[in-house]
C-alpha cells in the first residue's frame, strides 16, 4: 500500500504561564491508503493534537507548529494557506469529533449541517445536497432517515448523534477520516455498532482511518497499525498482532494490562485491575531523558539522562526504551 499522510518530526508547542509546553516532540507516523491506524495514549499524550495538526486547527495562539512537515502525499500541509486547508478540511481530510452534542449546532437541522458540507466542497445544487445527506444518514443506519434529517441535535439520542456526525465526515468522500475517540460518551453496545459501521465504511470506501483513542480493546478491535504516545512522543509503533503479542514498551504493556479480561473459569479472574503508577508529568517539566522514567519500574541512570531514540526491534516494529530486554508479553 502507497503512504497517503507522512508526519515527519514535527514539533508543536505552547506558551503557557509557567513557560513553553512540547505538547509534540518530534512525532513521525506514516498512514497508508485503505488501512486504519489507531494512535492510544493516556488523556494529555498529544494525541488529539496530531489530529488537530493534520487538520490545521492548532489553536494560535498560544499554540504553532515549530518545526516538522506533514505531508499529504506530496503536499506539505504546514506551509499550505489557510483557503488550501479548508479544501482539504471535509472533501480530502475528515475527522470525528468526541462529542458530538457540541460538535453540532443545535439551531439546525442535522440534515442542513450535513448538505451545507456538501454545497461547501462541491458543485452541487441544495436539493442534491439535501438528498445526499439523507443518503448518508442511511449508510450511517440511521433508522428513518428522511424523518431524522429534518431533526435538531438534541432530539437524537447519543448514538444517533455519533452517526450523524461520521455521516457528515463522510459526505464528501474523504480520503482520510481521523476518528478522535469517537465512542467516549457511548455505552458499550452502541460502541460495538460504531465500530462495526466504520469497519464496513472502510471496506466499502477505501478511506484510511486515523483511530484515536485511550482504550486498547478498542485497538484491538479496529486497527492494523499502532503508534503509542506518551507526554508527546512516539514510543512504540507496529502492526497492531505485534504490540498486543509481545509489548516492547513499559507503558505499551501496562495499558494492555489495564484491559480487563474474562478467564474461562470464575477462580481464574485477577483479583484486582493492574495499573500504571503515577500521572503524566507536566509538560513545562520534561527532563531530557525518557518521559516515562518516573513511572517506570525498569527506569536505569541512563533513562533519566538521554532520551531513549525509536529503534526497530523487528520488522516493522519500532520502539523507544533502553530497557526492552526485561519487557516480556502479557
Amino acid at each position: 500500500m502507497s503512504t497517503i499522510l507522512s508526519i515527519n518530526d514535527l514539533i508543536v508547542d505552547f506558551k503557557t504561564r509557567a513557560g513553553n509546553a512540547r505538547v509534540l516532540n518530534e512525532i513521525s507516523i506514516e498512514l497508508k491508503s485503505g488501512e486504519i491506524l489507531g494512535i492510544v495514549g493516556e488523556s494529555g499524550c498529544g494525541k488529539s493534537m496530531t489530529a488537530l495538526s493534520v487538520m490545521g486547527l492548532v489553536p494560535s495562539p498560544p499554540g504553532k507548529i515549530t518545526s516538522g512537515t506533514i505531508l499529504l502525499e506530496d503536499e506539505d500541509l504546514v506551509k499550505a494557506p489557510s483557503s488550501r486547508m479548508r479544501q482539504v478540511r471535509g472533501g480530502i481530510i475528515s475527522m470525528i469529533f468526541q462529542e458530538p452534542m457540541t460538535s453540532l449546532n443545535p439551531v439546525f437541522r442535522v440534515g442542513d449541517q450535513i448538505a451545507e458540507c456538501v454545497l461547501l466542497h462541491e458543485e452541487i445544487t441544495k436539493e442534491d445536497a439535501w438528498n445526499r445527506a439523507v443518503e448518508m444518514l442511511t449508510k450511517v443506519g440511521i433508522p428513518e432517515p428522511e424523518i431524522r434529517a429534518r431533526a435538531y441535535p438534541h432530539e437524537l439520542s447519543g448514538g444517533m448523534r455519533q452517526r450523524v456526525m461520521i455521516a457528515m465526515a463522510l459526505s464528501c468522500r474523504p480520503r482520510i477520516l481521523i476518528a478522535d475517540e469517537p465512542t467516549t460518551a457511548l455505552d458499550v453496545t452502541v460502541q460495538a455498532q460504531i465500530f462495526d459501521l466504520l469497519k464496513d465504511l472502510q471496506r466499502e470506501t477505501g478511506t484510511a482511518i486515523i483511530m484515536i483513542t485511550h482504550d486498547m480493546g478498542a485497538i484491538a478491535e479496529l486497527a492494523d497499525r499502532v503508534a503509542v504516545m506518551y507526554a508527546g512522543h512516539i514510543i512504540e509503533t507496529g502492526t497492531t498482532a505485534d504490540i498486543l503479542s509481545n509489548p516492547q514498551h513499559p507503558y505499551t504493556r501496562g495499558l494492555i494490562a489495564c484491559v480487563p479480561h474474562l478467564e474461562e473459569s470464575p477462580t481464574e479472574l485477577r483479583p484486582y485491575l493492574s495499573e500504571i503508577k503515577g500521572v503524566i508529568p507536566s509538560l513545562t517539566e520534561l527532563g531530557k531523558g525518557c518521559a516515562f522514567a518516573p513511572r517506570c519500574p525498569y527506569k536505569t541512570e541512563v533513562c533519566e539522562e538521554v532520551r531513549p531514540p525509536i529503534e526497530t526491534v523487528n520488522g516493522a516494529h519500532a520502539v523507544a526504551c533502553y530497557n526492552t530486554k526485561y519487557v516480556v508479553a502479557v
